[in-house]
């Protein structure tokens, strides 16, 4: 008697250009599913992209490239930390609440949101930013109904204190542009997917050992478990195409030809993509983010017991501290990047002391990073070039940040879109 049982259909073959979090996040997705045998590949010798951890000698610690601060409403982010079984290493804090400093005056508050969606905060003058109105808050509505050239500055700029004191640094840190010539598109979705949804969307989270150990190290150990193979140190070079298709991906270590119904995912940076696909239409222009790492003897303690602190009126936007390390992140920081790195130190140092109240204290060990190409730059006329998860060609779809995912280029809009590039894959498959 014939048996029933049916020949196991073979798995195509998917190929994850780029071991960024867009690209990890792709091929968790795609090794889950069992219809594809998933490879990744990654140019540089590690995975994470922008996302990463490193010993630093001089400062005797593990630190980030880049300083993070998500929210719990991130749900992108959240779901695929559960996936890798993550959740863990990340701090949450108990409530919604964001200290800020006034480098300038000395002045000290907290902004901090109710847990439901209703905001009854805004009427409780403990819980807004000092010197404002319930009514000024409500101008924020203005960014759902922003014009695509708006600007923040042009929607939120009248109300001058809260502009300064909450939404022009809420809205350089999500954009990593000046609020000036920040798209205030961009910034209506964050709002609705954090502090609209209220305080339990809104607690801030960060890496607690850092970024590699959250969001990297157990992706890469999901995988490897999965049977995907993960090779470093390989550079897409080339890209073949023929009848409408990629026919071969060209790396250092030699070509790759695709099957029918193999696909891929490139999940880089615009400029490398526009290099591989001349004629592609991606946002090029970019901004930096430059952050600094000083050892410190003794930290003192933070306001809240929260390891940020917003900083306004000085050169550096946020304060973070882990441990014995304590960084500053300034973005849209063009002009800094510029900057000799001694200098550098010495003038983020000053906001440090200020904000920490450390007179005259000298400049500790520290670590200057500089990303000179952190993001695209988030302004209006980049909004229309932001790439689409399918591409003319067949097999090939598009990854990271900077695609058209409808948020900032954020860890949130990363990972965000290496899920929908998996979805459109398997929906192919």
């Amino acid at each position: 008697m014939a048996s029933s049982r049916r020949t196991p259909h073979p798995r195509r073959l998917a190929h994850v250009v780029g071991a960024g979090l867009a690209g990890l996040a792709a091929a968790l997705r795609l090794a889950a599913s069992d219809r594809f045998e998933v490879r990744l590949h990654e140019a540089a010798g590690q995975a994470g992209g922008r996302c990463r951890s490193f010993a630093d000698e001089t400062l005797g610690a593990v630190i980030d490239n880049g300083n993070h601060l998500l929210l719990s409403g991130n749900r992108s982010a959240m779901s695929y930390l559960s996936e890798i079984g993550a959740r863990h290493t990340l701090y949450a804090a108990p409530e919604a609440a964001f200290p800020f400093v006034d480098l300038e005056s000395g002045a000290r508050w907290t902004v901090r949101p109710n847990r439901g969606p209703l905001p009854w905060w805004i009427f409780a003058p403990a819980r807004r930013v000092p010197d404002t109105s319930a009514w000024d808050y409500l101008a924020a509505l203005r960014l759902a109904f922003a014009e695509p050239n708006a600007t923040v500055a042009h929607c939120l700029a009248a109300h001058r204190i809260l502009y300064r004191r909450f939404w022009e640094p809420l809205a350089v840190a999500v954009l990593n542009t000046a609020a000036e010539e920040g798209a205030a598109r961009l910034l209506w979705p964050v709002l609705v997917e954090t502090l609209g949804r209220g305080g339990g969307a809104s607690r801030p989270c960060i890496a607690k050992d850092g970024l590699s150990a959250s969001f990297v190290d157990p992706a890469l150990k999901r995988l490897a478990g999965a049977g995907v193979e993960t090779g470093f140190n390989r550079r897409l070079r080339a890209i073949e195409i023929a009848e409408g298709r990629i026919a071969k991906l060209d790396f250092a270590q030699g070509k790759i030809e695709l099957e029918a119904g193999d696909l891929v995912i490139l999940a880089l940076p615009p400029a490398r993509v526009a290099e591989l696909l001349p004629g592609a239409h991606v946002p090029l222009e970019s901004r930096a983010i430059v952050n600094a790492h000083f050892r410190l003897a003794s930290v003192p303690a933070f306001p809240e017991e929260l390891p940020f602190l917003g900083l306004v009126g000085g050169t550096a936007h946020w304060l973070f501290r882990r441990g014995s390390i304590v960084s500053v992140t300034v973005s849209a920081a063009d002009a800094l990047a510029e900057v000799a790195n001694e200098e550098v130190a010495g003038r983020l140092w000053g906001d440090v002391a200020k904000a920490l109240a450390l007179p005259d204290a000298p400049l500790p060990p520290v670590r200057i990073v500089k990303e000179k190409r952190a993001t695209f730059a988030q302004v209006p006329a980049a909004l229309a070039k932001r790439a689409r998860t399918r591409t003319q060609l067949a097999n090939l779809f598009l990854a990271g940040d900077w695609t058209d995912t409808g948020l900032p280029a954020t860890i949130e809009s990363a990972v965000r879109s290496g899920h929908l590039a998996a979805a459109a894959v398997l929906t192919e498959g």
